[in-house]
């Protein structure tokens, strides 16, 4: 149990604290209203079709944050939160999303490299931690129990690669997203401090899941190589 703490720990409140610095940052810059007055499902639209991106839809989504780009049926989908409301916080993540939807019109490698480890990191999150636990109780009375263990590792191992792989996806589409906003005169230079506070902040929950991801595929590793001496 104290291994697992020395190892999980330091992740576990890295995302308690990155979590209270979205909620704190979106909450604080939800209250303030843009010069521009555009929702962020008019942000969105203005920057898609101001890249050529006609193509992309806009939407809106159920639940407390729950933007994403879906690169399967060209569709950008807002929470309530953005998509109806003309704030610096609905204006930043509105445009963080639309970041997305243009690297993969400019085929991101980044991007397409995540695309493709999607079936492989569900597969080790799932199945990878039983097949540890397997190798290990059968590594007691059959010899290639430790083999099945690896096997496991490895396939839970690319649950951290994802997130690894995430971390340069989400900060590129930041970086476009701030340029855009003030290129395309959406939002001026001192509106950019908020949208900043909220997309840093938003980085770090990538950071600290990359983080945990990490620090669990270490310890698993720890326990299978240990165990055996």
């Amino acid at each position: 149990m104290i291994l697992y703490l020395l190892f999980a720990a330091p992740a576990f409140f890295l995302g308690l604290w990155a979590q209270w610095r979205v909620k704190r940052n979106f909450n604080k810059y939800s209250q303030v209203r843009t010069a521009s007055n555009l929702t962020g499902a008019e942000v969105a639209r203005r920057m898609l079709d101001s890249e050529g991106l006609y193509h992309v839809k806009v939407e809106e989504s159920h639940g407390w944050l729950s933007d994403h780009y879906d690169p399967r049926d060209k569709t950008l989908r807002l929470s309530p939160d953005v998509y109806r409301i003309p704030s610096v916080a609905a204006a930043g993540i509105a445009a963080h999303e639309m970041g997305h939807a243009l690297q993969d019109e400019v085929g991101y490698r980044p991007l397409r490299m995540r695309s493709v480890l999607v079936p492989a990191a569900q597969f080790g999150s799932n199945l990878g931690v039983w097949m540890m636990f397997g190798g290990m109780i059968l590594q007691s009375f059959l010899q290639f129990g430790i083999w099945i263990a690896i096997i496991g590792l490895l396939a839970y191992g690319m649950t951290a690669v994802f997130s690894l792989v995430t971390l340069p996806v989400e900060f590129d589409a930041s970086n476009r997203a701030k340029k855009l906003l003030v290129s395309h005169g959406i939002l001026g230079s001192n509106e950019m401090e908020g949208v900043n506070r909220v997309l840093n902040a938003a980085a770090l929950t990538y950071v600290a899941a990359a983080v945990q991801a990490v620090m669990s595929a270490l310890y698993w590793a720890f326990i299978i190589f240990g165990g055996r001496d």
